[in-house]
């Protein structure tokens, strides 16, 4: 088993590193097609199935899946180790059998994971228990296995643009970096230096509470109309931050998912109306 999710992990990365839609670290989607966007799942299998029901991508190949921070939370094993990782691996089997249609973009639990630096959620630090569910799924394969899964989660890109100027990624850089954030980083190839504090991947993937004149810059910083982010708590699954941001969350029983027709313009106040709550989907 061990070999085969080694195989899953450096095949899915490879994916992500040579698709036709990525340029430098950003996905530029088709002009036409449906896009569904997730929050931070963070284990919840529950929405995951919800999501790829509502997807059904065999019989729809112009539907695109963006898929954030995977791991850290769920299900746990009989020692209370997060076993995460088995849905990331679930996932990049569909990324595998879909690869122009399921994407994956890095968060900050991604990001600590790289480094394995302390990651807390729920006032829980989240990587030893992790680390632990995985030394004891794996055995001695645990070495290999990590290694290929943190290859994987390091080949991500950081952000999905869609031809009518909607911007996705898991979160922005916090107002005091928000000035000095290098777009650099965007055209490099991303090394674990690059996702430690205060490089600009780090600041990408960590920032919150945005003021509304820093969400204003950076839409004119990147040449985008409108943010949909992950990252910060939405209790319903999503909400609303003006002028031009929403926040989603599919982590918990309320979570929410975005589809949107990607020839289509949106304002802010049409994306909030496009929301679906997972609970809501069959299946």
């Amino acid at each position: 088993m061990s070999q085969q999710i080694i195989n899953i992990a450096r095949d899915a990365a490879a994916i992500n590193l040579s698709t036709q839609l990525r340029r430098g670290n950003i996905i530029h989607l088709p002009e036409t097609g449906r896009l569904i966007v997730t929050g931070d799942l963070h284990g919840h299998r529950r929405n995951f199935e919800k999501i790829i029901a509502f997807a059904d991508l065999e019989n729809n190949p112009d539907t695109h899946i963006l898929f954030q921070e995977i791991l850290h939370g769920g299900q746990q094993d009989a020692n209370g180790g997060c076993v995460s990782f088995m849905l990331l691996f679930d996932i990049l089997r569909m990324q595998l059998r879909f690869p122009d249609q399921i994407h994956l973009i890095m968060g900050n639990h991604d990001t600590a994971t790289i480094t394995n630096s302390d990651v807390l959620k729920g006032g829980r630090e989240m990587n030893k228990p992790f680390n632990e569910a995985m030394k004891h799924c794996f055995k001695e394969d645990y070495e290999p296995v990590k290694t290929a899964l943190t290859d994987y989660l390091l080949s991500q890109p950081l952000a999905v643009k869609t031809v009518k100027k909607i911007w996705i990624s898991h979160s922005l850089p916090a107002d005091r970096f928000a000035d000095d954030f290098d777009t650099s980083v965007f055209q490099k190839q991303l090394q674990p230096e690059d996702l430690k504090r205060p490089k600009p991947a780090y600041t990408l993937t960590w920032g919150r509470s945005h003021s509304q004149q820093t969400l204003t810059k950076l839409a004119e910083k990147l040449d985008v109309d409108t943010f949909i982010l992950g990252h910060q708590a939405a209790e319903s699954g999503f909400r609303l931050e003006l002028p031009n941001t929403i926040i989603l969350a599919t982590e918990h029983n309320h979570g929410c998912l975005l589809p949107l027709d990607m020839a289509k313009s949106y304002t802010i106040e049409e994306l909030a109306l496009a929301v679906i709550p997972a609970a809501s989907i069959a299946g």
